[in-house]
């Protein structure tokens, strides 16, 4: 949903103008259970998941390989988790507009996995506002926790999650009283709803195909530092293709200077080079929580470690591997800067 504002109108002996401005909403003019619906549905496509693959460098098997995905799950062909949570993303981003930063991502739970062909539709929801203190020589802004929903074609669910996203208000004399507290928005997903992504799927036939680790092999603690980066290109073009607005990943100007790469971007690549540490991972069956610790730019190259943080045996075969990735970054002779810290779950065979 955006919203039209009048900025001016020009009337002469035979015409009268309206000129608006499309946009979407500033923090002072979110109300908590506002419902923001409006954004395109998108059908997933092969083109959309061959141009997300080569953005963010996808690694995961099931979705790369048709016959290997149909033999394990029925189904085929199956989509890219991160290009499904990139368009859910992308989606809500009508509400988010004008976000100048996203704090963190919590309790993100695949309800089902789509199929290349499937239709994602995505409402948000505003669940909690808190307005930042006040800074001198720096625009007044506010905190909005929102919920997203995604459905697919036959209003089965898909994602449920919420994200935080600092917007500016638009008369910064503005008092609008938000004082919520945001460590209270979101639930953690629990065990039984994060293995229910993988329920029915034969686990066994994808360890006789796919090397790597097993859940058996694995202990609490274990890390791994994953060998060489990855640079980050194409950020406006993953921004577009995933039907994200928000000014700050298109506009320079309306970066402060410098376009931001949208966080799903970073996201996308830490969970590329899981993979590469870890080839025998399913899907991602959630996260957990998604921490922003620092902008990433076009143009960074990004190093992430890995590490395990819980394993619980699947009935049957295969295990729910909880992981953490941290990601740094590094642009040309500057010190390498923390900019990710997220925590999720995978199903692994």
């Amino acid at each position: 949903m955006s919203e039209e504002r009048t900025v001016e109108t020009v009337h002469t002996a035979s015409t009268a103008r309206t000129e608006r401005t499309a946009e979407g909403p500033y923090f002072d003019e979110l109300a908590v259970g506002q419902v923001f619906g409006g954004a395109p549905a998108m059908t997933l496509t092969a083109g959309h998941a061959a141009t997300h693959q080569a953005i963010v460098g996808d690694r995961l098997a099931l979705p790369l390989d048709e016959e290997l995905s149909r033999a394990v799950t029925g189904r085929a062909p199956l989509a890219h988790p991160a290009l499904v949570w990139d368009v859910a993303i992308g989606q809500s981003t009508l509400a988010t507009h004008h976000v100048k930063a996203n704090l963190f991502y919590r309790g993100l739970v695949l309800r089902r996995a789509p199929l290349i062909g499937d239709t994602l539709r995505t409402t948000t929801e505003v669940v909690a506002l808190r307005q930042n203190r006040a800074r001198e020589g720096r625009r007044p802004t506010g905190l909005a926790a929102l919920r997203i929903t995604t459905t697919d074609q036959h209003d089965r669910p898909v994602l449920d999650f919420w994200r935080c996203a600092m917007l500016p208000l638009r008369n910064p004399d503005t008092d609008t009283g938000h004082a919520a507290d945001l460590d209270v928005v979101g639930a953690a997903p629990g065990g039984a709803a994060l293995a229910a992504v993988a329920e029915g799927w034969r686990l066994d036939r994808f360890a006789q195909r796919v090397a790597g680790p097993r859940p058996t092999d694995l202990a609490e603690g274990t890390l791994w530092e994953v060998g060489g980066g990855d640079v980050v290109s194409s950020a406006p073009e993953l921004a577009r293709l995933t039907l994200n607005v928000a000014m700050a990943h298109h506009d320079q100007s309306a970066a402060g200077g410098r376009r931001l790469v949208y966080g799903g971007h970073t996201i996308g690549v830490a969970l590329a080079q899981a993979a590469r540490a870890l080839p025998s991972i399913v899907t991602v069956a959630g996260w957990h929580g998604c921490d922003h610790l620092g902008p990433v730019h076009e143009g960074d190259t990004l190093h992430s470690t890995v590490a395990v943080e819980r394993v619980h045996p699947l009935d049957g075969h295969g295990g729910l591997v909880h992981l953490r990735s941290k990601v740094r970054a590094v642009h040309a002779d500057e010190p390498p800067r923390d900019v990710l810290d997220w925590r999720y779950a995978v199903v692994l065979a």
